[in-house]
């Protein structure tokens, strides 16, 4: 049996938590929250109300998008949960993160800190190991993740991963190109998800 192909019906983003963050990184969350309702693309994030996580799960409810939040129960105070969307509440990280995978068609990276970081390593692995291919997008303002790029390359130069790894996600430098390199992308087979959930 060949590869389920299917139309792109959510996204889940991940992204930073901090309030602190560069005004123009909550601008372009809020830009993304606003184009994947107009897309019609469900919003699945991490369920908190602060950061850009917040920024973007407020802009795709006001703009009348389908948002989902997904969060673990230590967080819903520290990341004050935005509780005007549907949300998930689970019990640990884990948990939250193979929700979310489960509950997407494709990924979207905006800035972000450690926790961030942590997300997209995971993500991509499963993608080195063909366990998915759904679509993931950098969004890379000033080269913010080029560190992250070279750190991958370097592993490529020495022999530690395959060359056509560098292929497993798209990076754009303006907010406005995420929507259109999802939907470019959403054409690609889809593998079965059930060796993802064995791994845990």
């Amino acid at each position: 049996m060949g590869r389920e192909i299917r139309r792109l019906e959510s996204a889940c983003v991940f992204c930073g938590s901090s309030d602190d963050a560069d005004p123009a990184f909550l601008a372009a969350a809020r830009t993304l929250g606003k184009s994947l309702a107009d897309a019609r693309l469900r919003l699945v994030y991490g369920g908190g109300g602060v950061g850009l996580m917040g920024a973007v799960a407020r802009a795709a409810h006001t703009a009348g998008g389908d948002v989902l939040g997904i969060i673990p129960t230590f967080l819903v105070g520290k990341e004050r949960a935005l509780e005007v969307v549907e949300h998930i509440i689970v019990d640990n990280m884990h948990e939250r993160k193979m929700l979310m995978f489960q509950r997407s068609d494709s990924f979207v990276i905006l800035p972000g800190g450690i926790g961030t970081l942590e997300e997209v390593v995971e993500l991509l692995s499963w993608r080195r190991l063909d366990l998915h291919a759904k679509p993931v997008v950098f969004y890379n303002p000033r080269g913010f993740w080029e560190p992250l790029f070279r750190l991958f390359q370097h592993t490529v130069d020495e022999k530690l991963t395959p060359p056509e790894f560098m292929q497993a996600w798209i990076s754009v430098d303006t907010v406005e190109e995420i929507v259109p390199a999802l939907l470019g992308q959403g054409r690609e087979p889809f593998p079965s998800e059930a060796a993802v959930g064995r791994r845990g």
